[in-house]
């Protein structure tokens, strides 16, 4: 039985052979400056209304900004035309509380042709008009109990049974959708941040999630934060896998999984498995709610990964820019142990090494 169909403990970027081969083929800026990420994630409100104990932006300090709707829409449509090809509203505050946000969604990023996600504490998610507009909405559920995830998100405990609630009605309200010819419908998960204090309510998590509809639950590993100010030294991986491991057998269906990240969990008590970051500034990109550009949401307060600004740029001129030049040329020295070891981009960090390094005997195929 697959238990990761979406591939979240892995990455997909060997899906796009034609994007990989051209930055193989790129040894000069010229080459490279064209090389167009796949997937840009998007902060549309810095504000937050939650404050989880284990947040690794918490020194950005959630200011009240939301980004410039209008100019999101034009920028998102550039860059589908210059081949970007998903776009991830989450980041540094709760997306959902952007006023215009079903109009982003929908009526922009959608209707574009870009592949449409969120990450969302869920508190919103009633308010949220365009569920069908989405491949998949993941909401940030951290605890198996109403008094842990009161603790942990530092939240109003009311807060849970509204979350549960908004989760149900958004597997009930969605509808099926044809897109390239192929039938679908938004895949609606839950994902928890494993904690020392949260772990034992995986089992209760996972039961709850399964009960209202949703299609997974992801058991993630914590991950500090390149600035955060919460530092924590008290997570042991290798001491929960007992309990956690027996999670997906629990309760793993048809129709619902829980996907236990085992190996992202394992990386917290390791070294980097590559010499540098290859996918920086390539594959992917990074936009706060001021409408600053990052090649990497690790390094969000280092302005050398700023590379632009969607309010006075266009995609094209920040992409093939010289912030984003200066960028490409420091990331070929760049000291990795100064990054997360759990990055969104590690495990294709890992594929693009043995690419660029070689494998032993790598002809038999």
């Amino acid at each position: 039985m697959v238990t990761d169909q979406f591939r979240i403990d892995s990455h997909k970027l060997h899906f796009h052979p034609e994007r990989v081969a051209q930055w193989l083929n790129a040894d000069t800026w010229d080459e490279a400056k064209k090389v167009y990420p796949i997937y840009w994630e998007i902060t549309t409100a810095a504000n937050c209304n939650h404050r989880c104990t284990f947040c690794s932006v918490d020194s950005i300090g959630y200011p009240d900004i939301q980004i410039d709707a209008d100019i999101l829409i034009r920028r998102m449509e550039e860059a589908q035309e210059l081949g970007v090809k998903s776009v991830m509203f989450a980041g540094t505050g709760e997306p959902l509380l952007h006023p215009e946000i079903t109009q982003i969604a929908s009526g922009a990023a959608y209707l574009a042709g870009l592949d449409v996600a969120f990450t969302t504490n869920g508190i919103r998610l009633d308010r949220f008009e365009a569920v069908d507009a989405c491949e998949w909405i993941k909401v940030s559920l951290n605890a198996g109990s109403k008094e842990s995830y009161a603790k942990i998100h530092k939240t109003n405990p009311r807060d849970w049974d509204k979350v549960w609630a908004n989760i149900e009605n958004a597997c009930q309200r969605r509808g099926k959708w044809l897109r390239g010819g192929i039938e679908g419908q938004t895949a609606i998960g839950v994902q928890c941040v494993v904690l020392p204090e949260n772990h034992t309510e995986m089992d209760a998590l996972a039961q709850k999630a399964k009960s209202v509809g949703a299609d997974y639950l992801v058991l993630k590993p914590y991950s500090q934060g390149t600035f955060s100010i919460v530092k924590r030294d008290d997570i042991d991986y290798q001491k929960m896998h007992a309990y956690l491991k027996l999670i997906p057998a629990a309760h793993n269906t048809q129709d619902f999984k829980v996907i236990y990240r085992e190996e992202s969990m394992k990386q917290e008590s390791e070294k980097h498995h590559y010499d540098k970051c290859r996918a920086t500034p390539i594959f992917w990109c990074y936009t706060m709610a001021d409408g600053r550009m990052f090649s990497c949401s690790a390094h969000l307060l280092d302005d050398r990964f700023c590379i632009g600004n969607i309010n006075t740029q266009s995609f094209q001129e920040i992409w093939e820019g010289e912030k984003r030049r200066q960028n490409w040329e420091m990331m070929k020295k760049f000291d990795i142990s100064n990054c997360r070891l759990n990055c969104r981009f590690d495990k294709q960090n890992r594929y693009l090494h043995e690419l660029d390094s070689g494998v032993p005997h790598l002809n038999f195929v």
